[in-house]
């Protein structure tokens, strides 16, 4: 029986080879105005050689007071689209689907130029910086942002997009009533505290029809804040709108020191999975093929989304491959074969040239 780690998996009409994805992680390497470098294109052109079936970059800012810290990618100007689209095309070059992740980081940037803005003035923990509560136009202006910023990844030719709602970070403030303590209708109930991601979703949508993830933190490790139970809640309201994949991770809202073990996250993305009825992928210290088989085999998920092991090993697709007994096809460049092969293929297309987004 082949793993099913390696069967082919079609989301909204794009097929993956694989069920296995490169996780986010911040890299800090972008120039100051947050353009792609070089570090980029090997970095993540080596987990695409290395087999992964899709390669998510690491957050690209919405605004210029957006990214969580220095060197984060920019996506708020159009002079982002050059670099992101030679980056989304080495990354599909080596046979990956590319993910552009976008997001707002809220109070936690890391970034002194800014002030920190929030659903609240409420800092993340006493040696931080108070962050100023957004107003209404300000709200706005973000859910706008997020808008162009789905125009400007589907310009570059990226194949999946994911919305930034975790790990403290602006959007996930808003849901969670630790962060957002809000009276107006953008915060209290569930409905009101979801009102701005709900915005966010129906402006990307609306430029975007490709596969459409939502990363979340399905705990705040902390009384009184969201708990896996209440995402159930709002993966209900993401599935209405159109999201197709809800990425189940944790933390990041409070100062807490959380356990982590094999899997620790991987029982919100069952949950949510079975009571919403929508495709989840699983996160948290994933490091072995078999850890990965049994997640999809027991219907826990439907990919797994690799981070730590993945830094360690670009060709960690392969390393899983080989404990699960399960044979896959090298890259043509290291076989027999790869030096004809090579010379015969056309030269990679181009960048686009920049659109301007309205």
């Amino acid at each position: 029986m082949s793993a099913m780690l390696y069967e082919p998996i079609t989301i909204r009409g794009t097929e993956f080879r694989n069920r296995i994805a490169m996780s986010p992680m911040c890299m800090h390497s972008a120039d100051e105005q947050g353009r792609v470098s070089d570090f980029h294109l090997v970095h993540y052109g080596a987990r695409a050689l290395g087999g992964a079936g899709l390669v998510m970059l690491e957050t690209a800012a919405v605004l210029p007071n957006g990214p969580i810290g220095p060197g984060d990618l920019g996506i708020w100007d159009d002079e982002h689209i050059e670099g992101l689209a030679r980056l989304a095309g080495t990354i599909k070059s080596f046979g990956a689907k590319a993910g552009a992740q976008i997001g707002h980081a809220g109070r936690q940037i890391a970034v002194d130029a800014f002030t920190p803005v929030a659903p609240s003035a409420i800092p993340f923990s006493a040696e931080s910086r108070t962050p100023e509560a957004l107003t209404v136009e300000g709200i706005k202006d973000v859910v706008d942002a997020f808008r162009k910023a789905a125009l400007r990844a589907k310009e570059a030719d990226f194949d999946v997009i994911e919305v930034h709602a975790a790990h403290g970070y602006l959007l996930n403030e808003f849901l969670s009533p630790l962060a957002n303590q809000r009276t107006d209708r953008y915060g209290g109930s569930h409905e009101n505290r979801y009102r701005i991601v709900r915005e966010v979703i129906d402006a990307v949508r609306g430029e975007w029809d490709g596969p459409l993830f939502v990363r979340i933190s399905s705990t705040d490790y902390t009384e009184g804040g969201n708990t896996p139970e209440d995402f159930v809640i709002y993966g209900r309201w993401l599935k209405e709108q159109g999201v197709d994949l809800i990425d189940a991770s944790s933390g990041g809202i409070a100062p807490v020191k959380v356990a982590s073990y094999p899997n620790y996250q991987v029982p919100a993305a069952e949950l949510i999975r079975r009571e919403v009825g929508i495709m989840t992928g699983a996160v948290g210290l994933i490091e072995s093929g078999r850890q990965a088989e049994e997640i999809l085999r027991n219907g826990r998920a439907d990919i797994v989304l690799i981070g730590r092991e993945m830094l360690k090993d670009p060709f960690w697709a392969r390393t899983a491959a080989d404990e699960l007994r399960t044979p896959i096809e090298p890259p043509l460049q290291y076989t027999r074969y790869g030096s004809a092969w090579q010379h015969s293929q056309p030269p990679l297309p181009a960048a686009p040239m920049a659109a301007t987004v309205s």
